[in-house]
Order: C-alpha cells, then sequence, then structure tokens
C-alpha cells in the first residue's frame, strides 16, 4: 500500500488543524522584565493524521452502501514517552484500535496495516514505519481491540534550536523601545529556524485510495 498522497500535499495549516496533538510540554511566557522566554522541549509531538484515524471495510468491497458495510476500526487512546537524555531523542507512541463488525458470526481475525512518519516543519519527509494490528474478534461478539505501539527516533541536535536564535527570543525588551512589543517569531530568520527544530510524528491507518477518499468525504 502507498502511503496516503493527501497527506504529503495537504498545506501544512490545513493538515495539522484536524490533528489531534500529544506532546512534550511546550510553550512561551514574559519574564518579570519584559523579555519574551520560551519554553520549549525538543521531543515531537504525536497526532493521528487527517482522515486517518479510522477504517472501513465493506463487503463487496465497491459498495459504499450501509447494508455493505463489514467492518470498522477506529484509533484512540494515543500516548506517548520521550527519552531525549542522549543525542538520538526516543520518541514511543502507544494506541489502542477499537473495532466493531456488522455481523456476530463465528471468530474472526482482521488485520489492519498503519504507518507512523516523522515530519520536520510541518511537510518533510523524515521516516515511516509501517506495522499492522490484528483484531480478534471472539465468536458472537460484534466488538474487539488491540493495541499497538510505534518508536521515532530524531536527532537531537536538529530538535534544538541554535543558542544564538534563543537568544534573540528571550533577548530583554524594556518598556517604550521601538521593538519592545515586538513577537520575536515575526522574524523570518526566527520562525524558520523554529520551524525546521520542529519535528512531528504522524500516525494513521494505511489506508487504500478509495479508503482515504471515503473518510474525506465523509
Amino acid at each position: 500500500m502507498q502511503f496516503p498522497k493527501s497527506i504529503a500535499i495537504l498545506p501544512a495549516a490545513t493538515l495539522f488543524a484536524a490533528l489531534t496533538l500529544t506532546a512534550c510540554k511546550t510553550g512561551s511566557e514574559y519574564d518579570e522584565r519584559g523579555g519574551f522566554k520560551i519554553a520549549r522541549s525538543p521531543c515531537p509531538a504525536a497526532a493521528v493524521a487527517t482522515y486517518t484515524g479510522d477504517v472501513t471495510l465493506f463487503d463487496p468491497p465497491a459498495d459504499r452502501s450501509v447494508q455493505a458495510l463489514d467492518v470498522s476500526a477506529a484509533i484512540a487512546n494515543l500516548k506517548t514517552s520521550c527519552n531525549d537524555a542522549g543525542a538520538q531523542i526516543q520518541l514511543t507512541a502507544s494506541f489502542d484500535v477499537f473495532a466493531s463488525r456488522r455481523t456476530a458470526g463465528p471468530a474472526r481475525s482482521v488485520s489492519f496495516p498503519w504507518f507512523a512518519t516523522v515530519l520536520r516543519a510541518g511537510s518533510q519527509l523524515e521516516s515511516k514505519q509501517v506495522g499492522t494490528i490484528t483484531i480478534n474478534f471472539a465468536e458472537g461478539q460484534l466488538r474487539a481491540s488491540g493495541h499497538a505501539s510505534a518508536t521515532a527516533m530524531v536527532s537531537r541536535a536538529a530538535a534544538t534550536l541554535p543558542e544564538s536564535i534563543v537568544k534573540r527570543i528571550n533577548r530583554k525588551r524594556k518598556a517604550g523601545e521601538e521593538d519592545a512589543a515586538l513577537d520575536p517569531m515575526t522574524e523570518p530568520e526566527v520562525r524558520e529556524a523554529v520551524n525546521n527544530a520542529n519535528f512531528e510524528l504522524l500516525l494513521g491507518f494505511q489506508l487504500t485510495e478509495s479508503q482515504l477518499a471515503y473518510n474525506a468525504s465523509r
């Protein structure tokens, strides 16, 4: 299966507007002297990518009516842990998959492929992991669930802001100065550096083009 094309071609603002992010703490605040301080962790954020958080199987496959719905599944409970002690930052994302089927028949196993990709600066694909989760329906049961995890490695150096940029962001500004109220992120060089140091782990079901189109049309 191919990596969902919509993730690669959607504008970053459109893509990330629909993501549910779970990330290490990042934020900013003003200090007592008026300086703009930024508190930032190099740990990547993790999210379920737009339109890929659920999947629906039909029988027959070409029929999209309610009567043809066979099995549906959704990703939930995304959690992350981050180890940033070394030169390589390791992010582990775990998640549950909850599935349901139309008919409570005999015991049945259904496998769903999933992907986990690392993006840099919102659009640059750094790495991709592909896995499969198998959901086992017990005899006579309509619902079942499973658990999976993905691991991503990111260079600590790449995810760390240069000291010169940190100083520009945190430079103390005095009231009355011409740039006292200016946000450092409006400076192109600062904004570019922050973007380049920003990594996200996006995961979801590895969908076919028709499955992706079905999710996008709902």
